[in-house]
């Protein structure tokens, strides 16, 4: 399984004799470069256009936006709702299961999930956590989620760069929050079923922008 991050929360997840998936497009009034992605699943956790510019994407042929589940060119994908206490606005969690190989994309979460939500995230290989602030989980929140999931891999996403037009927090501060000085850099992070080791790895993706 291949995982590259375009910036925001745009993540295009691929895998050999699967469905390639993109995870939130986002459009070029945030500043960063124009996304010309293909990909035959689209995921939006909530309807915005940092999240949900689905003219960057061709070939798409399913667009998933709400919870439930579903099984597409050999990945099952669960939808799972989020609402923030305060606005009531819906957010939408996908897990993604590649043969056992999963991973999960928080989208735009505001807020420590409930306990129930948390169980429904239990034993994820890969976790996409925002970590920005903003509208989204903060560095000590997302620093929270991770210490309750205990996943094998961690990624920050959602977090301030360079001529992003979003007021975000740099990463630097979730690093901080998660104790890690030294931190893996890559370009994509790469992941078979024997990649993990004891433990919860952060790995830093460079933006594809």
């Amino acid at each position: 399984m291949e995982i590259t991050w375009y910036g925001l929360s745009c993540f295009r997840i691929t895998e050999r004799k699967h469905s390639t998936v993109v995870t939130d497009p986002y459009s070029t009034k945030y500043g960063l470069a124009e996304l010309k992605l293909k990909a035959e699943v689209v995921t939006v956790s909530h309807a915005a256009r940092g999240h949900n510019y689905l003219s960057a994407v061709s070939g798409r042929e399913h667009v998933l936006d709400g919870p439930g589940e579903y099984e597409i060119g050999g990945v099952f994908v669960t939808g799972i709702a989020t609402f923030h206490k305060q606005t009531g606005e819906r957010n939408v969690v996908f897990v993604f299961d590649f043969d056992g190989l999963t991973v999960a994309h928080l989208g735009d979460m505001q807020e420590v999930p409930t306990q129930k939500q948390i169980e429904a995230l239990e034993q994820v290989n890969v976790l996409l956590v925002p970590v920005g602030g903003g509208n989204s989980l903060n560095a000590s929140q997302a620093s929270e989620l991770v210490s309750m999931l205990e996943p094998d891999i961690v990624v920050p996403m959602h977090y301030g760069l360079p001529g992003l037009k979003v007021k975000l927090d740099e990463v630097d501060r979730f690093l901080k929050e998660m104790g890690v000085t030294e931190v893996t850099e890559t370009a994509s992070l790469k992941i078979t079923s024997s990649t993990f080791a004891e433990g919860t790895e952060t790995v830093l993706l460079l933006p594809k922008i």
